[in-house]
């Protein structure tokens, strides 16, 4: 309605401005139905901004006016997700597609196939977020980070239109069966629309400004300005897809949960798609990723989603993936080019890998000048040689392949290309196992390896030490100032001091960042480390199962492989790495520098027996939470139960101690009343808490 036709009276017109605008938002953003002109829109905006200037004491939080209110922050906090944001298996072809499916039924057991039911989505290519409201308006918003730890960007989401502040967005009665509960997590992708990037890109060369290169990379940096407004500036569009505790929106399947999103206000994709049997979710996906190329977002496939919640249950999850999902990728993209070289490079196990170095080709907008060609036998399966003209994909849009050679454009004098005898770092002689494919550099003093090492040890994915770089970790190595990751740690203001770039505030803030590496969390000490197989989601797995580096290296293959996501070989790779006398050595310097080598469950019952203290009366007790409790919210339970010696898990197991109730409890009471597992309410847990 007009403004004009809106109540007088100052409370009612702004509720009725703040209804009619969510209203409109939701015809927008959801049903892609407008019933106004963003012109129109504007002026129930700017009746109720004039109002609220007018009358301070009606301005609410969940207000549109309110979505940029936040001043520029710092940097971004650390978000622990309540349960990991797990990638995805692939399939490129339909033959992939059909052998995931086959697997999923033979899972379920005799009859189920008659049941499966698929779900097919769009893979839209933007930035996954975790957006958690609770009573209807949003709290938090974080980025994935790495699937276990994101960042929090709930200022940044809150200046964005097309997510709503506050549910249900519609203001219509909710279909039957569906409820809100007091806490929701929504999990999604955020994006920037081709057509809005193709106009800023326009705006920005008209102004005389850099233009963008990529959207999602401008959706992501958009999501992590330091500033709300500019973010507000950008139209980023938002596309849910799923909810981890989707039963307690009163639903028992992928496609009601999809449903139920869009009636609470939450945009999902229209083009997602029920279907009784894979042959019919294949044909629709083939069918739409052969029309992908007219959409106004990008996506790099579909994913394919068992329907029923249930058997998405009974199915789970490996360390990396659900089994119950599967993304189907598009064919890769091809080109020709010729390849100018190929060289060795060492990794920071020592491995040598062969890399092309191509003549500058585009493919799907792209600039491809480089590829990894994996290994020698990779090389000469293909009989690659410098000169060569090359075929080149990008693997699921993705990673540039060289697939082969144009054999009559090879010039007359090229010659067969053949792995080094010896290391082209250290020039120590090189092995290959036989029987394998890789080819090492042995030398554990080779300063590549190294390099390498530290590399990765203070990458952001593992202890996060910004301003050390892989310049300064080849320069720390070649000046012989640390001879291992330990001596980060043992660098010192003099050592830095007087090196070319260096000023004192550099080295202030460097220090600082050291110095804060010490309290990094157990896992990310793990990932740092490089045990092979021991990355991003398999290291929060070994510290919640051993919680201190001691106990993880004197555990046995059998206690490894005991920890559910924990397969053979990863025991096997942890077991190998910790048996080598130079990285216990590498442990033990890391503790003597002060780097904290047990997670903070852990640290907290070491001082207990320090002081000579009992544990807590929940030591070694693991508590799963579910509802809305009455005094508490789910950190404060959390860290009533931690300060007591038990833990807080996210899923119920047999290994389950108790499961404290709340308000609207969901699915979790199912699966615990079915597995036996003691139930608590508030006053249970606190009369436990205190013996």
């Amino acid at each position: 309605m007009p403004p004009d036709a809106l109540p007088t009276e100052p409370a009612a017109r702004a509720d009725a401005l703040r209804r009619t605008l969510a209203r409109h938002a939701y015809l927008y953003h959801v049903l892609d139905a407008p019933e106004i002109t963003d012109a129109e829109y504007d002026a129930l905006y700017r009746a109720l901004m004039d109002l609220e200037l007018a009358h301070p004491e009606l301005v609410s939080p969940d207000s549109p006016t309110q979505r940029v209110g936040a001043v520029p922050a710092a940097s971004f906090a650390k978000v622990q997700h309540a349960a990991p944001m797990l990638s995805l298996e692939n399939a490129f072809n339909a033959g992939d597609v059909v052998a995931w499916a086959e697997r999923v039924a033979r899972r379920l057991g005799a009859g189920a196939s008659d049941a499966l039911g698929f779900v097919v989505e769009p893979k839209v290519d933007g930035l996954a977020v975790a957006l958690s409201y609770e009573r209807g308006r949003l709290v938090r918003a974080a980025t994935r980070g790495n699937g276990f730890e994101g960042e929090d960007i709930t200022a940044n989401v809150r200046a964005l239109r097309s997510i709503p502040l506050l549910l249900p967005a519609s203001g219509e009665p909710l279909p039957h069966g569906v409820v809100l509960p007091n806490r929701l997590e929504v999990r999604g992708e955020i994006y920037y629309p081709l057509s809005d990037f193709a106009a800023l890109n326009a705006a920005q060369a008209a102004a005389g400004a850099r233009t963008y290169a990529h959207p999602r990379n401008t959706a992501a940096g958009s999501l992590r300005q330091l500033d709300p407004a500019i973010t507000a500036s950008r139209p980023l569009r938002l596309v849910a897809y799923g909810v981890p505790d989707a039963r307690e929106l009163g639903v028992e399947s992928q496609w009601a949960m999809l449903t139920a999103l869009r009636a609470i206000g939450i945009p999902t994709n229209p083009d997602s798609r029920r279907f009784d049997a894979i042959d019919a979710a294949i044909a629709y996906a083939m069918d739409w990723l052969g029309r992908r190329s007219g959409l106004d977002y990008l996506a790099d496939g579909v994913v394919l989603k068992v329907d029923d919640l249930a058997m998405q249950e009974q199915l789970g999850a490996v360390s990396h993936h659900p089994r119950w999902a599967l993304a189907f990728k598009n064919p890769s993209e091809e080109a020709t080019t010729r390849l100018l070289r190929i060289e060795a490079t060492v990794g920071r196990t020592g491995k040598l890998t062969p890399h092309a170095t191509l003549e500058p080709v585009q493919i799907a907008g792209v600039t491809i000048s480089q590829a990894s060609l994996h290994n020698a036998d990779y090389v000469a399966e293909r009989d690659l040689r410098e000169g060569d003209t090359v075929l080149i994909e990008r693997a699921g849009d993705v990673i540039p392949q060289v697939l082969g050679v144009v054999p009559e454009l090879r010039p007359p004098d090229a010659q067969p290309w053949a792995m080094p005898g010896a290391c082209p770092s250290c020039g120590e002689p090189v092995v290959r196992v036989e029987g394998e494919a890789d080819t090492f550099c042995t030398n554990a003093a080779c300063p590549a390896q190294l390099v390498r090492r530290v590399e990765h040890f203070v990458s952001r994915g593992a202890m996060d030490i910004e301003g050390l770089g892989s310049r300064l970790a080849a320069e720390f190595v070649r000046d012989g100032l640390i001879e291992d990751v330990a001596g980060l740690f043992r660098l010192t203001p003099d050592d830095l001091a007087g090196r070319e770039g260096f000023a004192a505030k550099r080295i202030a803030n460097l220090m600082a960042a050291i110095d804060a590496a010490r309290d990094r969390p157990l896992w990310r000490l793990l990932v740092g480390l490089g045990i092979r197989h021991v990355g991003g989601t398999v290291a929060p797995l070994l510290a919640r199962s051993f919680r201190s580096l001691d106990a993880l290296a004197d555990a046995d293959a059998e206690a490894l492989y005991a920890v559910h996501g924990i397969g053979p070989e990863i025991a096997g790779a942890v077991t190998a790495w910790f048996a080598l006398p130079r990285n216990r050595d590498l442990v033990a310097s890391l503790r003597v520098a002060g780097v904290r080598a047990a997670s903070e469950a852990q640290a907290v019952e070491d001082a207990a027996e320090s002081a000579g203290a009992a544990v807590g009366p929940l030591s070694g007790r693991a508590f799963v939470l579910t509802g809305t409790l009455l005094t508490l919210t789910r950190d404060e339970a959390a860290r009533l139960i931690g300060g007591a010696g038990g833990r807080v898990v996210s899923s119920v197991t047999g290994k389950t101690d108790y499961l404290v109730v709340g308000e609207n409890p969901g699915s979790k009471r199912d699966k615990a009343r079915a597995l036996g597992v003691p139930e608590l309410d508030e006053a249970a847990l606190r009369a436990l808490v205190e013996g």
